[in-house]
């Protein structure tokens, strides 16, 4: 398989398709309680767009940021036990996965607002220019969220002030439950940003090298102070809204119409065609498979909550 970078794509992409499905298991079977959102389709933006940034920059995702957690290199261990509210967790077992967050790895959380991790970034960045730091930060939204006044606010002091961020839009055509071309008339989601002054560009989502390169021409421009950049990422989702979601609103057919362009399918099809044979790629499967499947066995033989001491109950807590 040779240096072919793709293949780490492929097998981190991978790798956040088997977490979700086995926090979709927890989910159902109650070892797991709490409102859950999947990634599942989305994951080569997520690796693509984090392939493309440095250690030192920033991201915040939406409530769906699983993936966007593992594409920054958080391990799946961590997650695990944060979901199974374990010591060792990344919040320490507290947050859940409605507060994911990891500085260490630069991922500074989830927002359970839908569109309130975009000015939450453009703070970091407005930081970022005056700290001399060089400082990138990526904001990933749905398209749903681009109704949100705080994300045109955003957006806008972004513009005017040249800040260094990324705004991605990952448009999988539903904001929540209902169609995106029901909810406006412009469906070219471009055009909002392009009318406050930032460059903007529709990309495919799917297509994880797409990604990272559009992502990393933006690090580059932006890190030669040209102020923020937009993209409008079109992906699909292969799980509901959330976990539970009855998905009544689907056309049906729908999720099965998506299995030869979603992105593990796509880029394992491109790699099959440029060499790597069926049973390398089932072996990345299969090592990948066995990375989640350790993290979670890990993950459930840690402390609980329960067995931590009461004098620990306002340790990582601010207020």
């Amino acid at each position: 398989m040779g240096n072919d970078k793709r293949v780490e794509h492929l097998r981190d992409m991978i790798e956040i398709r088997l977490f979700e499905n086995a926090v979709f298991d927890l989910r159902v079977s109650g070892e797991y309680v709490g409102s859950t959102h999947l990634y599942n389709g989305q994951e080569a933006i997520a690796v693509g767009a984090c392939a493309a940034l440095g250690e030192g920059d920033a991201v915040f995702s939406t409530y769906r940021g699983h993936g966007w957690a593992m594409a920054r290199g958080v391990p799946a261990l961590s997650l695990f036990a944060e979901l199974l509210n374990r010591t060792g967790g990344i919040c320490e077992g507290r947050g859940g996965s409605a507060y994911f967050t990891a500085p260490d790895h630069g991922f500074f959380g989830e927002n359970s607002i839908v569109g309130a991790g975009a000015p939450i970034a453009v703070g970091a960045a407005l930081a970022a220019k005056y700290d001399d730091s060089d400082r990138v930060t990526l904001t990933a939204f749905g398209d749903g969220a681009m109704n949100q006044g705080a994300v045109t606010e955003a957006m806008n002091f972004a513009a005017t002030f040249d800040l260094p961020v990324i705004f991605v839009c990952e448009n999988n055509s539903y904001s929540e439950l209902t169609p995106i071309r029901d909810m406006v008339r412009e469906q070219d989601l471009t055009r909002r940003p392009e009318a406050l002054g930032i460059p903007a560009q529709k990309i495919d989502g799917n297509d994880v090298v797409a990604v990272e390169a559009a992502i990393s021409g933006a690090v580059a421009e932006i890190r030669s102070k040209s102020g923020p950049v937009f993209f409008e990422m079109m992906t699909q989702r292969l799980q509901g809204h959330y976990v539970g979601d009855p998905e009544h609103y689907r056309p049906k057919g729908e999720i099965e119409s998506y299995k030869d362009i979603e992105p593990i399918a796509r880029l394992r099809r491109e790699l099959n065609s440029n060499g790597i044979t069926d049973a390398e790629l089932e072996q990345i499967t299969a090592e990948a498979s066995k990375t989640i499947d350790r993290a979670l066995s890990q993950a459930k033989m840690l402390p609980g909550l329960e067995q931590t001491a009461v004098r620990d109950v306002r340790e990582h807590v601010y207020g």
